[in-house]
């Protein structure tokens, strides 16, 4: 089985489409569907103790449901990045950020004709939420096998506080620094996108999020193949 190192270029590409992804999904989740992140979910937790709280705005249902259907996907991914190794790290990840395109490809179609004023009682924005943190649970799942740093696709806390703890003020050498301004910028750009794109729809944003993520899977996939002729012409 071919090995396809996790620091090649397209796999860092791919990686970073997939946080553009994440500011995607979490401005629709964030902005549409009632104050909860459905990728985030450090943020969903907190916005589930506010909720808990009884804070104005905000429901205990909808966080709660991103949270179990981000758990459920990430379940699913650990199982089908369960068999990998070293070798086939890349393999098994093209093929676990399928399920993420085609729940994005789902909520795309449920989205739309959502209506933000409708929030309470809607089937509607609940399926959503599920489909958007059933896709992100399992991606997070699969880049959590490969465990590249600084490309965990959803979370910058860790990412942020590197820039400034090995930054050279800090006498540090600034590593990955290119890779880590990438991944904040990305997540930026994904959730400004998404902030104008549900002007026009939520389906509009959710589409543009399932083009994104289906590209990143096919340049994985991709990779994976180039991989295995080169390997066996060298045979």
């Amino acid at each position: 089985m071919a090995t396809t190192p996790t620091n090649e270029s397209t796999v860092i590409y791919a990686l970073l489409g997939m946080t553009t992804v994440t500011g995607l999904v979490d401005a629709v989740s964030y902005l549409s569907l009632g104050h909860v992140f459905t990728a985030n979910m450090t943020g969903n937790i907190v916005l589930l103790a506010f909720a808990t709280a009884h804070v104005s705005g905000l429901s205990v249902a909808r966080s709660l449901t991103a949270l179990l259907a981000f758990l459920t996907g990430a379940t699913l991914g650990g199982r089908l990045m369960a068999r990998a190794n070293a070798d086939s790290q890349i393999r098994f990840a093209a093929q676990a950020f399928l399920p993420e395109v085609a729940l994005l490809l789902a909520a795309s179609f449920c989205g739309v004709g959502h209506r933000g004023d409708q929030l309470e009682h809607s089937f509607q924005s609940f399926a959503l939420i599920a489909l958007t943190a059933l896709a992100m649970g399992t991606r997070n799942a699969a880049v959590r096998k490969l465990g590249i740093p600084d490309l965990t696709t959803t979370v910058l806390t860790l990412t942020i506080t590197g820039i400034g703890a090995d930054s050279s003020v800090a006498n540090g050498n600034n590593p990955r620094l290119a890779r880590r301004i990438a991944s904040v910028a990305a997540m930026f750009v994904g959730a400004a996108l998404g902030a104008i794109a549900i002007h026009h729809s939520v389906s509009a944003a959710l589409w543009l999020a399932t083009a994104i993520s289906a590209v990143c899977s096919a340049a994985l996939s991709r990779r994976v193949r180039t991989a295995d002729v080169q390997s066996h012409s060298t045979q």
